[in-house]
């Protein structure tokens, strides 16, 4: 057999497999970003995506910007301005410097620059191609920095492009690095939004570290830190962080580590602080540790890998017995033996023995129930809104509360949804359908369920309500703070496949005409529009006519009734007694047509079924206070009770999270 021939690769092809190798995914994409943000002295970055990054990922910062003459070649490979030569390499202190991140962008995705330095007059826009600039550079208006625009990332790469995760995967993951550089620079302001919603993450500017730790992973790990600090002249090593104290756990261990203000990963590291924790915590959890290590620069190869996220450095094994030393010197510290006092007010008498209380609860006969067992199982015992003054609302007897709405905008939202009376409702025998793509969607639900989960949320006890983000729940021996946004916006998304073509109608008391609807939507900053998208009416004709042509299919599956004259009817209704906030409706119509694939039937249903489940689960921002207290008591948590088949990613995502349980807080005490 011959040999082949060897031939040299066309340049195309050589450059996306480069860029392949750094940017594989939307979340490294907008790492190399970031980076370069830091680099460029920025004190806000603010983060927009859309679709996971794949359809639209856009960054925006307040830095020192490009200049107009660079903006012809900084796409291109290996162009930078951290580097003169090689020699530089030793003592790098920047993110960015190889010149690769842009230019790979470039090669996979449609990129934008609008930038603008502190001694230009305007700001200047310019697009790029597979590296190089495609048309004039524009001067354009524009504030100072740099506002990059990364649209159908890997369009030209469907392989790449099919093996990545679902949209709101790829999101988390994006959220993950954001996290991370929002903690380790609390000098900036970070936001990250998907376009059209309310920001995931908010930072402020000038915070600390410990402050935005508890800001983003929520404030159970913020209040069981414990900061840690060395320095160490002889091993040039320089160490600030952050532990968890070993009376907190998370089933999921979280760990943020960087090296020269790098974010990397050492395994050696690691593996020597899980060690130290398995002696503290129960089999199965971990800590939240947060780790900063400054060496000289010389000593540290930060070109190992393309994404960066190696580095390799003289004395790891010295550094990481150190690093391993000071953190257990922490946790002995941060959980020396504590003891408690009990004052009685005077002419009280003494306490019960605890042993003879629960010999008279048991009557002497039974066996005896240990202490870190007895537990509240019922919340109309004793609730949560005692200990905050607030009165109770709503009922307990099933009792429709009545539904009334505050409107921000009286000209759009001021007729009323109603439902029929549950006294006048009719038995309706449900119909299931044969739509091979709606069974494939509950499959995709039924798999991606967690078993553990959803026993807690199959027992729940409903204690009380927090605020209008989150409520309290019990399970068993366990006390968990629940996000009600992210869970109901599922359990919408779930009735929406699982109820599928039978739904009763929540009607509005007058139609509502589209396109009055689509311009209130269109003013509101958090739509993302402005007058580069054409004119708002162009726009608004687009979308009615988008909807009314799909109204057949809207009325005959969900109940959503939408006139050939462009009026909106009815909604359909997801659960007895309930009505979503009606203020909403006029981003969620743009939605509609804007962000539901309506060419493919499968992604159709499941773009709808996402968006609707969206704005049904906005319940608790307009309506009032006894309102929504009573529904989500009395409605919405009942529903999650009965339905809900929680997915896996609820145990990462910060829905769900454990605040005490009764067996681990007795085990505290016995060593006090």
């Amino acid at each position: 057999m011959d040999p082949g021939v060897i031939r040299k690769l066309d340049e195309v092809v050589v450059n996306r497999i480069a860029a392949g190798e750094i940017i594989q995914r939307p979340a490294n994409a907008l790492k190399e970003m970031i980076e370069n943000s830091l680099d460029a002295k920025a004190t806000s970055i603010q983060i927009t995506v859309k679709a996971g990054g794949l359809r639209t990922l856009q960054i925006q910062d307040n830095g020192t910007g490009i200049r107009r003459e660079d903006l012809a070649i900084v796409c291109e490979r290996f162009t930078t301005s951290k580097l003169h030569s090689f020699d530089d390499l030793s003592s790098i202190s920047t993110y960015g410097f190889r010149g690769e991140a842009l230019a790979s962008i470039s090669h996979v995705a449609h990129l934008t620059i609008v930038t603008k330095t502190k001694r230009e007059k305007c700001a200047f826009k310019a697009c790029y191609e597979d590296g190089k600039l495609k048309g004039d550079i524009k001067p354009i208006a524009g504030n100072q920095g740099t506002q990059i625009t990364v649209d159908d990332l890997f369009y030209n790469v469907p392989m790449r492009k099919q093996a990545l995760k679902t949209p709101n995967e790829e999101f988390q993951r994006i959220s993950d690095v954001v996290s991370k550089y929002a903690v380790h620079n609390p000098q900036a302001c970070f936001i990250l939004k998907k376009f059209g919603e309310t920001a995931t993450i908010r930072t402020q500017a000038k915070a600390t570290v410990g402050h935005n730790i508890g800001t983003i992973y929520g404030a159970g790990i913020g209040k069981a830190l414990i900061p840690i600090a060395m320095k160490d002249e002889i091993m040039q090593l320089t160490v600030d962080g952050y532990v968890t104290n070993v009376n907190f756990s998370l089933k999921k261990g979280i760990s943020l580590m960087f090296i020269n203000h790098r974010a990397v990963e050492c395994s050696a590291l690691k593996k020597a602080i899980d060690a130290i924790y398995a002696l503290y915590l129960p089999k199965g959890s971990a800590p939240f540790v947060y780790l900063s290590l400054e060496l000289n620069p010389q000593n540290v190869d930060v070109n190992v890998h393309p994404t960066k996220h190696e580095v390799h450095f003289l004395h790891e094994e010295e550094i990481v017995e150190k690093v391993k030393l000071l953190v257990e010197r922490a946790l002995l510290g941060g959980n020396a033996a504590r003891s408690y006092t009990q004052a009685l007010l005077p002419g009280a008498t003494q306490p019960l023995d605890s042993t003879k209380l629960n010999e008279s609860m048991l009557g002497g006969d039974e066996k005896a129930r240990l202490d870190y067992k007895f537990v509240r199982t019922s919340h109309s015992e004793q609730k949560l809104e005692k200990f905050f003054n607030i009165s109770g609302s709503g009922t307990s007897t099933g009792g429709v509360v009545p539904m009334k709405e505050e409107p921000e905008d009286e000209n759009v939202v001021e007729p009323k949804l109603t439902q029929p009376s549950p006294s006048r409702k009719k038995k309706v025998v449900k119909k299931e359908t044969r739509l091979h793509s709606i069974h494939t969607l509950r499959q995709q639900v039924e798999s991606d369920g967690d078993e553990n989960l959803r026993k807690i949320f199959r027992e729940l006890t409903y204690v009380g309500t927090i605020d209008r983000e989150q409520v309290l729940i019990q399970y068993d021996t366990k006390m968990y703070l629940s996000r009600i946004q992210s869970i109901a916006e599922e359990l919408f998304y779930q009735l929406l496949l699982f109820n599928f073509g039978n739904f009763e109608r929540l009607t509005l008391s007058e139609p509502l005409e589209l396109k009055r609807l689509v311009h209130a939507g269109l003013d509101d900053p958090k739509s993302g529009y402005t007058e580069e998208d054409g004119p708002a009416d162009e726009l608004a004709d687009v979308i009615v006519e988008k909807l009314v042509s799909k109204a057949p299919v809207l009325r005959e599956y969900y109940n959503l009734s939408i006139r050939e004259d462009g009026y909106l009817e009815s909604l359909p209704k997801l659960l007895d007694n309930y009505i979503p906030s009606i203020v909403f409706l006029p981003m969620y119509i743009i939605r509609l047509a804007t962000d539901v694939e309506w060419d493919e039937e499968q992604e159709c249903f499941r773009t709808f079924s996402r968006e609707t489940a969206h704005f049904f689960s906005r319940i608790a921002l307009t309506k009032p206070e006894k309102e929504y207290r009573w529904e989500l008591e009395h409605v919405l948590y009942p529903a999650v009770r009965n339905y809900l088949i929680p997915p896996k990613e609820f145990a990462k995502n910060g829905c769900l999270l454990q605040l005490a349980s009764l067996p681990e807080l007795y085990r505290v005490f016995e060593r006090c």
